[in-house]
């Protein structure tokens, strides 16, 4: 926190020491150049004494949460300090779309020092009242709508400076098999720890899980007893349930709810995890540990899941075991998302000799899992792009180069390449080459419509039509490592949680 607005040093200008300076015949001194204003020097420092102040604090909570595995944290509120709120300010996004308030990230920062004393005040006061949630819906891949709930920047700040927290004390707790919006985690950590699970374990079926509206079906009094296990603090718990109860706002009307938390919303990650550690992960650890009695492989990124087993029986009565399991705690399974398939090394040659088609496939993250051969003849996972990701990415391009017609052609080539420099910084995977391919195929084909669209008399030939092409889009090259070689850094045996 700023302590008061010093005054700006006067700039100071450096003169450079001329060469061989100690020799009695010294070249001429070189111009003068002039130093940075003393303001920018201090913000840069200030910055980052706060970035250090802050670190060794959550650092504390962190030691504090290993040290103490069976004591509930009854202080907390504390660490939500002006620095924390200011770091966590200047973390969010800069052109977020604003919440019921309108209030833009530049419109609150004009008066931020301001603004966040006032709001660490109200938060320690006990003053401040959660805004409704702005309800937005964007695309799915399969078509479908998928309902967003935009917080005020205010409650971002709030929520990032608590999510920070808390994530030093359940960081400690969460399972290994959990990746879903984990500090130092992504989807490509999980989906590289699904494939060498598959390949290094003895798996021959997989039950790819989907939570039916988990978001939405959140019951909020199991969700704070869980958060009682470890936390005691009873200002946070009410913070976090004045978030829960603020509701959503959808064409001027504010709908509140029993369950579920507003998807978007930068606490609700954090929740989920704490709700889904309790429901999911721990039983499905002990379930492993008492019933399964070949190989078993876990992976989970938020309510998405596959687990691989040695056994079909065993994958069966683990199915019928879970559907109890979550209709303890309000949730159910997705009929038509959540099934059971044989998968893995053996699947192709069991299925041949009982007269039956090729092994079945499986989405997860964005992919599409097929059992296939290397060129030598050994078991691979080819990962392939979602045909609803494809199409959905396809659709987008096409829209916004109608938009785009009039532009220059360099305007278009610019634009195209980041769409296609965005597809490829994800799904650029091993085995994932074909895909690839055709998104850029397609997106080529669509430049060219486009262009010649712009004019009825001038003609737009291919040969001209495959140069644009090579300068603005070049072909796709992989750009993430092979999941085996990625996962032996990631995760390294001598680790604990390895």
């Amino acid at each position: 926190m700023m302590n008061g607005s010093k005054k700006s040093e006067p700039a100071v200008v450096a003169v450079k020491p001329t060469n061989k300076a100690g020799r009695i015949s010294a070249a001429e001194p070189v111009e003068a150049r002039a130093g940075a204003a003393g303001n920018v020097r201090q913000q840069s420092t200030h910055r980052a004494r706060i970035r250090v102040r802050v670190s060794q604090a959550l650092e504390r909570v962190r030691q504090a949460a290993k040290a103490r595995k069976k004591e509930r944290f009854t202080a907390l509120l504390h660490h939500v300090n002006p620095d924390l709120l200011r770091l966590s300010f200047y973390a969010l996004k800069r052109k977020a779309a604003p919440g019921v308030d309108a209030v833009t990230w530049r419109e609150y920062e004009e008066g931020v020092e301001g603004n966040l004393q006032d709001l660490h005040s109200r938060v320690h006061r006990g003053a401040y009242r959660a805004q409704p949630s702005r309800r937005k819906y964007i695309p799915k891949p399969d078509g479908r709508q998928r309902p967003l709930g935009i917080a005020a920047v205010e409650d971002k700040v709030l929520q990032r400076a608590l999510v920070a927290v808390l994530n030093c004390i359940y960081e400690k707790d969460f399972l290994g098999f959990s990746y879903g919006f984990r500090p130092k985690r992504s989807q490509h950590d999980a989906l590289d720890a699904l494939i060498v699970g598959i390949h290094r374990k003895r798996v021959n079926w997989i039950l790819d899980l989907d939570v039916r509206d988990f978001f939405g079906t959140v019951s909020h009094e199991w969700l704070v007893r869980f958060l009682e296990q470890w936390i005691g603090d009873e200002r946070i718990l009410r913070l976090i349930r004045k978030w829960l109860k603020a509701g959503v706002l959808k064409e001027g009307v504010v709908t509140q709810s029993e369950t579920g938390t507003p998807q978007g919303v930068t606490v609700s990650p954090l929740l989920a995890n704490a709700y889904l550690h309790y429901v999911f992960d721990l039983w499905v650890q002990q379930w492993r540990r008492r019933h399964a009695s070949g190989d078993m492989i876990v992976v989970r990124y938020a309510d998405d899941a596959v687990l691989g087993f040695e056994y079909e029986a065993q994958a069966k009565r683990f199915l019928e075991d879970l559907r109890e399991r979550l209709g303890e705690f309000a949730l159910s399974l997705h009929p038509d998302k959540s099934r059971l398939i044989e998968f893995g090394r053996l699947a192709a040659v069991r299925r041949k000799k009982r007269g039956l088609g090729k092994p079945e496939t499986f989405t997860f993250l964005g992919f599409t899992f097929i059992c296939g051969r290397t060129r030598t003849g050994q078991f691979q996972i080819v990962r392939k792009t979602r045909r609803e990701r494809m199409r959905a990415t396809l659709k987008k391009g096409k829209d916004d180069l109608r938009k785009r017609m009039p532009r220059p052609i360099p305007a278009q080539g610019a634009w195209l390449r980041q769409l296609r420099t965005g597809f490829f910084a994800y799904h650029a995977a091993p085995t994932n080459s074909p895909a690839l391919g055709v998104l850029r195929h397609h997106v080529s084909v669509l430049w060219k419509r486009t262009l010649a669209r712009r004019s009825q008399k001038a003609s737009l030939t291919w040969a001209r039509m495959l140069r644009l092409v090579k300068a603005w889009l070049p072909p796709p090259r992989i750009l993430h490592p092979w999941p085996m070689q990625r996962f032996a850094v990631t995760h390294p045996r001598w680790e604990p949680s390895a």
